[in-house]
């Protein structure tokens, strides 16, 4: 009987981190494209003024539009998960009051 079919041996995936590895929480993220790439920059928004909101950007990330998609998809489907256990996710406008952002 042929094998055709049958999937081939995947190899074994190790994750490690590499020593600059490091974490971050972002409440921004502005995406530029271009032909070959995404870039993604992550910052942190606050505003110590009323009148003035601080955006610091403290990383930038560039994606293949290959990975950008995959990201895109692992992200909807996370997301349609994460709605399901703790409901919908609103997307709110920033105050126009002069309001703390958070």
């Amino acid at each position: 009987m042929s094998q055709q079919n049958a999937p081939a041996d995947q190899p074994t995936l190790k994750l490690a981190t590499t020593e600059d590895y490091r974490d971050g929480y972002a409440n921004s993220v502005q995406v530029r494209m271009s032909v070959w790439d995404f870039y993604l920059v992550f910052g942190t928004m606050l505003q110590d003024k009323p009148d003035e909101v601080t955006l610091r950007n403290f990383q930038g990330v560039y994606l293949s539009p290959q990975q950008a998609k995959a990201l895109w998809n692992v992200l909807g489907h996370n997301l349609a998960q994460y709605e399901q256990t703790f409901g919908q996710i609103t997307l709110e406008q920033l105050p126009q009051n002069g309001g703390p952002v958070n």
